[in-house]
């Protein structure tokens, strides 16, 4: 049995996934526990090892055949070092995620934030699969994002190239300002976040729309809305895919991507979103960015995180 074997884990605040992938991508078996972030990292880090070696041992394949581990999470990571800097959901500071973890697994562990390794696990073996070059988006309660040059995450200086969602693109009579301390930024207006905010901003300036405030406004409302010809939802959405498409407009020409992938919760709005922010792409590059170049959906859901965490060391 000489087929490698490649082992991610999606470290999350609340639970902790790890999931089993062949060499091309194929996410084979997953297994999920409690992360129990308030018992402290060291108790944390036990339990990956564990759930880790579960998984393997619950599986046909041998500990031998496993290639490497690769961990996603959500906060700012020394890569060279592998140590996590600090770490907001888990309220984790200078842990040294890397050197901790080889020691209880004896095996190589590479580390990267949740979005690159969502974006690896796209381009991987989802939306992006077979392409060299593609920048990923997520959009969810905020803006995240990955970019992948000949097939691998594009970390830049500090490793924190690919943070798409602080493109600055609205401007400053518009703009309010984001969670990073800037105004104007993508993440303000495209995110679900953003979206619910127009919203919401709408609703209470008494505009006539079939959204209100007597209930919890979700982006998903506001998609559905805009679905049935609410006027005040359509434009609210409208405006969400045009920074967005103006953001992807100024990644493409600087980095030339075959695809973007947008994934996150936001991403299931479907042709309405799509097509706008495919229409307000092509208005903002020069004609020979446009050419080739498309704007897909994520395909692989919850599991991107896992599955490019195990890709992570990919040779």
């Amino acid at each position: 049995m000489s087929e490698k074997i490649y082992v991610g884990v999606d470290l999350g605040g609340t639970n902790i996934k790890v999931g089993i992938c062949d060499e091309q991508g194929k996410l084979l078996h997953t297994y999920e526990g409690p992360t129990g972030a308030e018992d402290g990292p060291e108790a944390v880090l036990d339990r990956i090892a564990q759930y880790v070696k579960k998984i393997v041992s619950d599986s046909t394949y041998q500990w031998e055949q496993v290639a490497g581990v690769g961990a996603g999470i959500a906060g700012f990571i020394d890569l060279a070092n592998g140590v996590v800097l600090f770490a907001p959901n888990l309220k984790w500071k200078d842990v040294a995620v890397k050197s901790e973890l080889e020691s209880r697994l004896g095996l190589p562990v590479a580390l990267d934030n949740d979005a690159n390794v969502a974006a690896l696990g796209e381009a991987w073996s989802g939306a992006g699969a077979g392409l060299k070059h593609i920048v990923a988006f997520t959009l969810g309660t905020g803006v995240g994002g990955g970019i992948i040059i000949d097939g691998r995450i594009y970390q830049g200086f500090r490793g924190m190239a690919g943070e798409l969602g602080h493109i600055k693109v609205v401007p400053d009579l518009e703009a309010i300002q984001c969670g990073c301390g800037q105004l104007g930024c993508v993440e303000t207006v495209s995110s679900a976040t953003g979206i619910v905010r127009m919203a919401k901003d709408a609703v209470g300036r008494g505009e006539a729309t079939s959204l209100s405030l007597n209930e919890t406004i979700s982006a998903k409302d506001v998609f559905d809305a805009a679905k049935d010809g609410d006027e005040v939802a359509i434009r609210i959405v409208k405006r969400a895919a045009y920074y967005l498409g103006k953001a992807m407009a100024a990644v493409a020409v600087v980095l030339n991507p075959q695809r973007f992938v947008i994934g996150g919760g936001v991403s299931k709005a479907g042709d309405i979103l799509f097509d706008e922010i495919r229409k307000v792409y092509v208005q903002n590059v020069p004609e020979v960015f446009a050419q080739g170049v498309d704007i897909v959906p994520a395909t692989l859901g919850n599991d991107a995180g896992v599955v490019g965490a195990a890709g992570l060391n990919l040779k």
